[in-house]
């Protein structure tokens, strides 16, 4: 078992050409254009038009909630924001967590952040926090990020059978998880 509250000092994970920093209020600009993406939005499945309030809320309140580490995800050479990487829903007693990934826009897809971003996340999950188990949940549609993941070292456990409804069609949500003895590649 590990702590109720393993993510209570969050550090700052880092690579040759990210950082991955504790989410914040300074990441508000960044994040509103995040949520306001419509091609982020469809990959994420995310029907709520967030408003600014909300927004300012949740940024404000990462520091306070030990149980999930949320990232912005920002270049290490100019601090520009790219996204956010989240470990949450923790069931501590089990050592595990739900991870997901969110960058800001077509502008920024492709170009290896959300695999450097994933690798950095995992190596401090199970590193450093001491998770057993990392899952997740992926749209049929997204097979992009679906390659992401499995060249990170997560494997499809289970299919969510139209689980997601977007645009007049129904859509599956591919279950996938990494333990901590699975390999991740380099």
């Amino acid at each position: 078992m590990i702590p109720s509250d393993v993510f209570r000092d969050l550090p700052v994970l880092t690579d040759d050409r990210l950082r991955l920093v504790p989410l914040a209020e300074e990441h508000f600009d960044g994040v509103r254009r995040m949520l306001d993406d419509p091609v982020g939005r469809r990959l994420t499945g995310t029907h709520h038009t967030f408003t600014d309030d909300e927004v300012r809320r949740h940024l404000a309140t990462r520091a306070d909630h030990h149980d999930r580490a949320d990232w912005a995800i920002t270049e290490a050479a100019t601090g520009a924001f790219l996204g956010e990487a989240v470990l949450h829903e923790l069931d501590a007693p089990n050592a595990t967590a739900g991870y997901r990934i969110s960058l800001l826009g077509p502008e920024v897809f492709s170009r290896g952040y959300g695999t450097a971003a994933t690798r950095l996340v995992l190596n401090y999950a199970f590193d450093v926090a001491g998770l057993h188990r990392v899952g997740l949940e992926v749209f049929d549609f997204n097979v992009r990020a679906q390659r992401v993941y499995e060249k990170c070292g997560f494997v499809r456990e289970g299919i969510y059978r139209s689980a997601l409804y977007w645009d007049g069609i129904w859509h599956d949500v591919i279950a996938m998880g990494i333990i901590a003895s699975d390999p991740r590649p380099a």
